[in-house]
């Protein structure tokens, strides 16, 4: 594959060629016909440049042809360079480092909540292994006693460009694992006997979840680059191939063909007494039918924060949908996740201060059929933005909400001040990002999200109170926006959204009194937008657009109204916040950062 493709990893696909054929010939129980099987063993290939190795497996199985395997990495092939799920035996999309463990974690979590009792298989390479968030995955899984889940460590000793930090010295990984509550395994990962007797034996843990800790030669089986660094990435010439195969055959001699078989055998679903997770209703593949949320009891006036709208809203979205699971960082008193916990407790997920394993194991939950909602503060989302991108490119229908966001949350200072958030959120493929204002929005937009399905949805939400401005029967459609004021001689358009929504209202109302006239809208979906309704109120209102946002310029709300607007007649300006905040109260940093009402006032009079 990788000679004829000219590029590709196959000297990291010789190191763990015998662990996978174990895993997959000996060891997983399966119907290769039917990936969707909710009691297949699942399999995660993290270290995913080694995928040749996967399409290799469903190549013998008679899934892939020779034809298709000589595609690899061409442009209309689905067996990519690191596998995604084009290729549909994919569980999660992986070449990112250090993210298959966790995406494992939520898939054997899976598990335990249905009732299943198929085991979750994880391909780890040493290199990825000095990645925290494998450690935030391996404490997770001790946690909730995931005796179904069974990592394998290609343990080849080198990495792209020098030795992996423990070299060949298995027990140091070994010291690792056992530290974090898995039973261990070490063993010459090309004794093909030790590794089919070792699998046997970790299929069989009650309490803990297994790592075979496997010592391997990079490159193994081709003489020449045996063990040895600098050719990490590098395909064999085609003109090597030849020799090379002939070297193989005579390596591999008592290998054996697979033949059609049965090697999927079904077996009764069984309790498990160490899981700490609940039994609900077994499912797997994409979400297939609409979930209608309830509407919300909020009066207009009534005072709430748009975290606490969410939180009541997952609760009611938890009650007509059991495959809603939600798992939060640590934060669930300031996100209201704890109002879900108290209602639905199994299933409700804590991962603790570790943002990059929940992330990767909300794509284990999606990926067998889950609807995860993942919360944290939207600061702290940052730090899992390279599991985030993953999991847009795995294109998982992820729920991610992001709490505290802007200056407006006070005197905890920048370092908890999501500014950042809504340019992260926008830049992903597919990805849907809101922002809502009020209690009714927020509710009726997690109803949103829940029914969106095509990648990654934001809810940005607001630590303080704000008033409740919009009717319970109000409608809030993914890609629409709100009109609030509107008239005849408007001589600008105020587009916000979330708490600045009610500083525009308040700008509205000392420009009225001084006979000036603005229209304002409450972008709540900033990703898509409403780009006939900005159009349309803009060159109503003298053809001036003023943009308003508790976010950074870069990449947020202003910026997106302008790309949407860029081939019009229109004078687009940006309020945002464009300086290092501080600690103090919400409505002293929105005055300092130039986003508060008397702000709005003072730039449309300068217009």
């Amino acid at each position: 594959m990788t000679s004829f493709a000219g590029s590709g990893h196959p000297t990291s696909c010789l190191s763990a060629a015998d662990l996978v054929a174990a895993i997959f010939f000996h060891a997983m129980r399966y119907d290769p016909k039917d990936p969707k099987n909710p009691d297949n063993d699942r399999f995660i290939l993290s270290k995913g440049h080694a995928s040749p190795l996967l399409y290799a497996v469903y190549k013998e199985l008679g899934i892939l042809s020779e034809k298709d395997l000589l595609g690899y990495r061409s442009i209309n092939s689905v067996l990519e360079g690191h596998p995604t799920r084009r290729f549909p035996y994919t569980e999660a999309a992986t070449g990112a480092l250090g993210i298959g463990l966790s995406v494992g974690t939520g898939i054997a979590l899976t598990a335990k909540m249905d009732n299943r009792n198929f085991k979750t298989y994880v391909l780890v390479g040493d290199g990825e292994v000095a990645e925290g968030a494998i450690w935030e995955a391996a404490e997770l899984a001790t946690h909730y006693n995931l005796n179904n889940l069974i990592g394998v460590l290609d343990c080849n000793r080198l990495g792209q460009s020098t030795e992996s930090i423990n070299d060949h010295h298995v027990h140091r990984y070994e010291e690792k694992f056992k530290a974090f509550g898995w039973k261990t395994y070490t063993l010459d990962g090309h004794n093909m006997q030790r590794i089919v007797d070792v699998l046997d034996e970790a299929a069989k843990s009650e309490h803990h979840p297994v790592m075979l800790i496997a010592k391997t030669i990079k490159g193994y089986g081709v003489v020449r680059v045996e063990d040895k660094e600098g050719f990490h990435g590098k395909a064999f010439p085609k003109e090597e191939l030849n020799e090379i195969l002939q070297q193989l055959a005579v390596r591999f001699s008592k290998a054996e063909s697979y033949k059609e078989k049965t090697i999927w055998h079904p077996v009764l679903p069984t309790k498990t007494a160490t899981a700490k997770v609940a039994n609900t209703t077994a499912t797997s593949g994409k979400q297939n039918r609409t979930i209608q949320i309830p509407d919300p009891h909020y009066k207009k006036g009534d005072t709430i924060a748009t975290r606490e709208a969410f939180g009541k809203a997952l609760a009611a979205l938890g009650r007509i949908a059991p495959e809603v699971v939600a798992l939060d960082a640590d934060v669930k008193n300031s996100t209201y996740t704890e109002i879900f916990e108290a209602d639905f407790p199994l299933r409700f997920f804590e991962c603790y201060i570790a943002e990059q394993n929940m992330i990767g194991v909300a794509v284990g939950f999606e990926s067998r059929g889950k609807i995860p909602f993942a919360a944290t503060f939207g600061a702290f989302m940052s730090r899992a933005h390279d599991q985030i991108r993953m999991a847009a490119i795995s294109q998982s229908a992820l729920r991610l909400v992001g709490s505290h966001a802007g200056v407006s949350i006070g005197q905890d200072g920048p370092s908890q001040m999501a500014l950042e958030d809504i340019a992260l959120m926008r830049c992903l493929p597919e990805s849907v990002v809101l922002y809502p204002c009020d209690g009714v929005s927020a509710h009726k937009l997690v109803g949103e999200m829940v029914n969106y399905t095509q990648g990654i949805s934001y809810l940005r939400t607001t630590r303080g109170k704000t008033s409740v401005i919009y009717d319970v029967n109000e409608e809030f459609p993914i890609g629409g926006c709100k009109v609030l004021k509107e008239s005849d001689k408007d001589i600008a358009c105020l587009v916000t959204a979330g708490i600045t929504v009610f500083e525009a209202l308040k700008a509205h109302e000392q420009l009225q009194q001084e006979g000036i006239s603005v229209a304002v809208i409450d972008l709540y979906s900033i990703k898509p937008l409403d780009r006939e309704s900005l159009l349309r109120l803009g060159k109503k209102s003298g053809s001036t657009i003023i943009t308003i946002e508790d976010h950074y310029p870069e990449g947020g709300l202003g910026e997106a109204v302008a790309h949407a607007l860029s081939d019009e007649r229109l004078h687009v300006h940006i309020m945002a916040v464009t300086k290092l905040p501080r600690s103090g109260k919400p409505e002293e940093l929105l005055a300092l950062v130039g986003i508060d009402a008397a702000a709005i006032v003072k730039k449309v009079k300068s217009l």
